[in-house]
């Protein structure tokens, strides 16, 4: 199936690479993507034909554009308020895809529910991303700030990378981090809300218009 005979890959082992990826996504949506297209690219990972445009040139060239971009604007502080906060509505919807394109062979129901589980552990991850970035941002030195960003980029990439050799071990680290975030939703959650505050702000200031 997808020519996962010829790669050694089986149908299980693709799909815990995809929940890898969804997690990645959910750090670095543009990362993931540019990693998935490369690797199908090269053969080192054969991907479902639902997910073929992905491993296309245009796409892999749109994908590594946006990183060098993120790299950049997520490195910025009280800009990458701004950027995380819109990129919640961005990197949870293209993970979900990635699932009911890797899914394809199964009913239509199993697909959607691959493409909300996708969502949900993209949403996961993000949030752990941003409640990661609340305790670190009140410092006023950028290092801090400038390090774990260029960590999360590191960790979306390197997870895909790894879960192509280590498939089952890297669905096992998701699932275990994302139940660690569970645990800790209500900061989780409180870290949402100083997100879309802080971005708020931040576009009031750009704006010149007072706090609401």
């Amino acid at each position: 199936m997808w020519g996962a005979a010829i790669l050694g890959f089986g149908t299980g082992e693709i799909l815990a690479i995809v929940v890898a990826s969804n997690f990645a996504a959910g750090l670095n949506v543009y990362a993931t993507v540019a990693t998935l297209g490369l690797l199908a690219r090269f053969g080192v990972l054969p991907l479902p034909p639902a997910l073929h445009p992905v491993e296309t040139w245009p796409v892999i060239a749109a994908a590594l554009a946006m990183f060098v971009i993120e790299l950049f604007a997520d490195k910025v502080p009280g800009f990458d308020l701004i950027w995380n906060a819109l990129h919640t509505f961005i990197r949870v919807p293209v993970a979900a895809l990635l699932s009911y394109g890797a899914t394809a062979q199964l009913s239509p129901g199993a697909q959607l529910a691959a493409a909300a589980l996708g969502g949900l552990i993209a949403l996961a991850s993000h949030g752990g991303k941003t409640a990661m970035r609340v305790a670190v941002t009140p410092s006023p030195e950028p290092i801090s700030n400038i390090t774990l960003s260029a960590g999360e980029d590191v960790i979306a990439i390197g997870l895909v990378w790894f879960a192509t050799a280590h498939p089952v071990i890297a669905a096992v680290l998701v699932a275990a981090m994302v139940a660690i975030i569970v645990v800790l939703v209500r900061w989780v959650v409180g870290a949402f809300r100083y997100l879309f505050r802080g971005a708020r702000r931040q576009i009031d200031a750009l704006e010149g218009t007072p706090d609401r």
